[in-house]
């Protein structure tokens, strides 16, 4: 087991954290509007005695705890994102939202609970030799704030050798950890689709050129690109999730536009051209064989979240040491969904890992109306973290 673990420390402020988390809960916030929740978390860590960095990335938030030595000149990053999402809470628990429309639906209250809990660990003990950064990042739901806190420098400010992060994931029972040495979640793409025809009398569909059949058309075919372009052993989906057209008012009229919006996820970059290449193919030359025209907007949103395979079986390790070995999937299947932490892993090592939580088998998914955080796992997520700190950068000069 690992020779100095945290976790029994931090379990002893566990009822603090969960109250924290509850509170956070209650008051959710919309991404670049985490005021409240960054002014808790800033406010957490000055009475902690660490140094605290405002306002970057808009509402983000960096502490800086030295360890008791900093001659290694290393520096090791954790991040938690802090937002909510608008969804309407159905839950009935005490500490449900406040915000009508709005709730903490991904676990964010918790991932930021667990930070602040490795901090707490971390300020106390100060058993490492280096820094470690911790980043509390606003707007991870489709707002890019991992790019945002990059583009206010991040890394150039605190230049981390490595750095990780987690989420919690209700298809793993509680208490395990799942890490994958390489991709961990797809990269996410918009693409938006306008087609032009003539519309006209529902009637008389020969004297229209019909942009709900080019639609229908381009849907179906679209939909080949992976069975038919894309090799059997790589992933890809294309999903549309939205179609507009005409007025339900006119069921007799040949409307003159359509527009259809979806996503496509991909692991790799040459499969995520490939798709894009088809897609541009289809549009064109489908619009116009039915005497119509078609403009693509397609748009590279979030990266692939890639693990580094050095610093993912490291993690591994380290779980491995915490809980026992059979607590760790070292091999997890990767998730379509999409993550902006993929922003901070392509410019430096680290890995992105699940914590499990369990609730999937009642339905208790992520970005679901009665999904709750399962505090019960706040201690494992935080000994992660300060394990990472600790390991990384030991006290001990083993040269």
């Amino acid at each position: 087991m690992y020779p100095r673990s945290p976790l029994e420390s931090i379990r002893k402020f566990h009822d603090e954290l969960t109250v924290l988390r509850r509170d956070l809960h209650a008051n959710p916030e919309m991404g670049f509007k985490e005021l409240r929740t960054s002014g808790i978390v800033a406010g957490a860590l000055e009475a902690l005695g660490v140094e605290v960095h405002r306002g970057i990335g808009q509402t983000g938030v960096v502490g800086v705890i030295e360890g008791q030595r900093t001659d290694s000149g290393r520096m090791i990053g954790l991040r938690a994102d802090m937002d909510a999402l608008p969804i309407l809470e159905e839950n009935k628990m005490a500490y449900c939202s406040t915000q009508s429309g709005l709730m903490h639906a991904c676990g964010h209250d918790g991932h930021t609970a667990i930070l602040l809990g490795a901090a707490k660990y971390l300020a106390q003990n100060r058993h490492f030799n280096g820094k470690a950064v911790l980043i509390f990042q606003p707007a991870e739901e489709g707002l890019g704030g991992a790019k945002a806190m990059l583009e206010d420098g991040l890394f150039e400010r605190f230049p981390c050798d490595a750095i990780y992060a987690l989420h919690n994931w209700p298809a793993l029972p509680a208490g395990m950890i799942g890490i994958n040495p390489g991709p961990m979640m797809a990269a996410s793409d918009r693409f938006e689709i306008k087609i032009d025809g003539r519309g006209g009398h529902g009637a008389h569909p020969y004297q229209t050129i019909d942009p709900i059949i080019v639609a229908a058309q381009l849907i179906t075919a679209i939909q080949t690109i992976v069975s038919r372009n894309v090799h059997p052993v790589e992933s890809a989906v294309i999903s549309f999730g939205h179609i507009q057209a005409g007025n339900a008012a006119a069921p007799s009229v040949i409307p003159s536009h359509a527009t259809l919006i979806g996503t496509v996820r991909t692991f790799s970059d040459d499969v995520q051209k490939i798709v894009e290449s088809r897609m541009r193919k289809l549009v064109a030359t489908i619009a116009d064989a039915f005497g119509a025209t078609a403009e693509l907007n397609y748009k590279r949103q979030y990266p692939a979240t890639i693990n580094t395979e050095k610093e993912a079986n490291f993690l591994a390790d380290i779980a491995s040491d915490l809980f026992g070995e059979e607590r760790v999937v070292r091999n997890l299947i990767p998730s379509m969904g999409s993550e902006d932490f993929s922003f901070m892993l392509q410019q430096k090592p680290g890995a992105y890992f699940r914590l499990g939580q369990g609730g999937a088998e009642q339905g208790k998914l992520l970005h679901n109306p009665n999904f709750d955080f399962n505090d019960e796992i706040i201690p494992m997520g935080s000994s992660m973290f300060a394990a990472l700190v600790e390991r990384s950068m030991p006290l001990e000069d083993k040269k």
